[in-house]
């Protein structure tokens, strides 16, 4: 069938019209509504092994391929979600997105070229290299609530250092004392003695994460270490948001997949802060709980430049305008 208003072709039983979002006669309502009344789950599922069936979107109707090895699908026509879980197919009911806001390149190599030229030796980086290639794509994060407890044992320095100075200059003073009343003659060596300070202490670092996981394993560089998006000015999936040209990633992550990511992730920068805090830690423990997720399209982009025969890739945050990494 075709829209009433635009004219575009459109599946047979789409809900609406993914162009210009008029609905279609009895397809409901039009894209951006309401989400909280839920969709059933497609029945249809894809085969693990033996090739994926196409099946639809359980939100317009649209047909759905997923390539073989994705989990995390997005429909092309009106951008709900559905992830493969434990009992199929299911619709992602938290999906949300960061508008893109640097959608210039002109403009996204501006705050590349400043990211690059800061600091006095390197004050024209960017002019002595070249770009090779940039592109803008959606990428898919599962945004995962993390809250982290970590008990941990240090040594401190100062106390150990400074119990040792004490306990030998008190025992020079005594030596002196017997030295001087036995007329200076010969030589008396003190034992140290008295109660050895223990310089072993313990701390506790506490940690509340909004913590984004990767949802595609193939594109390793995009996971941020610790990087936080701009999550207070997220908002629900709109396709139309999204610019022209730019690809609207799927994942093969999982969100249980995800969240075992996320503890692993957390606990290491819980570590690194008890190490700048102390130098000599040891018995490190942690307690990680994560609550449920929602995925999240960031936009992103990717720079490749050459620069003295080496090349460096940099991700720039499409909504915040931020550099995300820092190549070395």
């Amino acid at each position: 069938m075709f829209c009433v208003k635009c004219g575009q072709q459109l599946p047979d039983d789409a809900k609406f019209c993914f162009k210009c979002g008029t609905p279609t006669p009895g397809g409901g309502s039009a894209p951006g509504a309401s989400t909280s009344t839920p969709h059933a789950v497609p029945s249809v599922a894809p085969s693990a092994a033996g090739g994926v069936q196409a099946f639809k979107c359980p939100s317009c109707g649209a047909p759905l391929q997923p390539v073989f090895g994705e989990t995390v699908i997005t429909c092309d026509y009106c951008g709900s979600s559905v992830s493969l879980g434990g009992s199929g197919w299911n619709e992602i009911s938290k999906h949300s997105m960061l508008v893109p806001k640097v959608i210039d390149p002109d403009a996204m190599l501006g705050i590349v070229r400043a990211f690059m030229d800061t600091g006095f030796f390197n004050r024209k980086k960017f002019e002595e290299s070249k770009v090779v290639d940039h592109k803008l794509s959606m990428i898919p994060y599962w945004i995962l609530p993390v809250s982290a407890s970590t008990n941990y044992q240090y040594t401190d320095v100062a106390v150990g250092v400074g119990s040792t100075v004490a306990t030998m200059a008190l025992s020079a003073a005594i030596g002196g004392a017997v030295n001087r009343q036995m007329g200076g003659g010969g030589m008396f060596i003190p034992i140290m003695a008295g109660p050895t300070v223990n310089p072993t202490r313990q701390d506790t670092i506490t940690g509340e994460y909004e913590y984004p996981v990767l949802a595609v394993r193939a594109l390793s560089n995009y996971q941020p270490k610790d990087y936080a998006f701009a999550l207070t000015e997220r908002t629900f999936f709109d396709r139309k948001s999204v610019p022209d040209g730019a690809p609207i990633l799927n994942g093969d992550l999982t969100e249980e997949a995800a969240k075992n990511a996320a503890k692993a992730y957390v606990t290491q920068l819980q570590s690194e802060q008890a190490h700048k805090r102390h130098r000599m830690v040891s018995h490190f423990q942690s307690d990680v709980q994560v609550s449920e997720g929602e995925l999240l399209h960031a936009p992103i982009w990717q720079v490749t430049i050459e620069h003295k025969g080496g090349t460096v890739v940099f991700l720039v945050d499409a909504h915040s305008g931020r550099v995300m990494n820092a190549p070395g």
